[in-house]
């Protein structure tokens, strides 16, 4: 049977802040209630990923960001046609487009968890403040995963107001 919830992860482990993403799912993996949860990881999204979205009442992507003020950010996604599925990095935008062009189905409702990074070399580790933005997104989404699926849903999940209360 399908979990509810999918969360995917997505980035390269050996290209430093790239990592993010499987990074948080292994955090997951050790600190989260996953009865309701799917974790999915990849290097990158695939057109084909856009079955993994059946069935689901949420879908959680992660993955690094090189802009924003703060170490995460959590936004709600629509579907957009754009051209990254031709490309090396498709957006979960155009993942969920494909949904829904693939299926005739509705998207699942959607999210980002970005997490702020900035350096991508081939075979470095972490940068120090990734790794801080990474333990500050992990605790977020290991607060958020235990609510009820419709507080998430109903915008009451915003990052700021929930990181706050996971910090007390």
């Amino acid at each position: 049977m399908t979990k509810p919830i999918l969360v995917f992860g997505y980035g390269n482990l050996s290209r430093g802040d790239d990592a993010v993403g499987p990074l948080l799912l292994a955090y997951l993996e050790q600190h989260a209630d996953l009865s309701r949860i799917e974790l999915l990881t990849d290097f990158q999204l695939q057109i084909e990923h856009a079955l993994d979205l059946q069935d689901r009442a949420l879908v959680i992507f992660v993955d690094a960001a090189v802009c924003g003020d703060s170490p995460f950010g959590f936004s709600r996604l629509a579907p957009c046609h754009d051209n990254s599925y031709t490309s090396h990095a498709m957006s979960p935008a155009a993942l969920l487009q494909v949904f829904e062009s693939v299926t005739g189905d509705t998207m699942p409702p959607s999210f980002l968890l970005s997490i702020k990074t900035e350096s991508f070399e081939l075979g470095d580790g972490l940068s120090e403040s990734a790794r801080n933005n990474l333990h500050e997104a992990c605790r977020f989404a290991e607060n958020i995963l235990e609510r009820p699926i419709v507080e998430i849903l109903d915008g009451s999940v915003k990052s700021g107001h929930l990181y706050t209360e996971a910090r007390q």
